[in-house]
């Protein structure tokens, strides 16, 4: 095994655990930075992947947005949170024996398929997909409107979000 395939392992198994985190722990809080922790992991697998651009824009998007908002949304709610019993009534195996179905589905469909082999074409050389979105971005006849409308929005997310949270004495 090299070196970057024992990194992968370490990290996959990093990443699986913390998402089973996710999905067990009862506070959401700490859910929620289970979470950070399992898409900061995922950012780590995409560097692997020499995908340095897709892994920033993971930390970036959906650690330093999405997670934080969960975060926002938990903390601002003021829900008082009490352990509401069980979480599993007596039929879970049927919901167990469904997702054990689907998964040998998907897997069998997906052994069969002859797209799963297929590599893609390379790219030319000298082809840079980052100038080119950038372009798309903030070009006038591409999609600087629908950038501005988002923005804008968030915007306004961000403003309701402060007004809401503000204590009125």
């Amino acid at each position: 095994m090299t070196a970057q395939q024992i990194i992968f392992l370490i990290v996959a198994l990093f990443t699986l655990g913390s998402a089973l985190m996710v999905v067990t722990t009862r506070n959401l809080v700490h859910a929620a930075l289970w979470l950070v922790s399992t898409l900061f992991g995922v950012a780590v697998v995409y560097a692997l992947l020499n995908a340095n651009f897709i892994a920033v824009v993971q930390v970036v998007v959906y650690i330093g947005a999405i997670a934080i908002l969960f975060i926002f949304a938990v903390m601002l709610t003021r829900k008082d949170m009490r352990d509401s019993g069980p979480q599993m009534n007596k039929n879970w195996w049927l919901g167990a024996l469904v997702a054990v179905f689907v998964f040998a589905g998907l897997a069998f469909l997906l052994q069969s398929w002859n797209g799963v082999s297929a590599t893609a074409a390379a790219l030319p050389s000298g082809f840079d997909a980052i100038s080119l979105l950038g372009d798309a971005l903030v070009s006038p006849d591409a999609y600087v409107l629908p950038f501005e409308v988002a923005s804008v929005l968030l915007l306004a997310a961000l403003v309701g979000a402060v007004y809401v949270a503000f204590n009125k004495k």
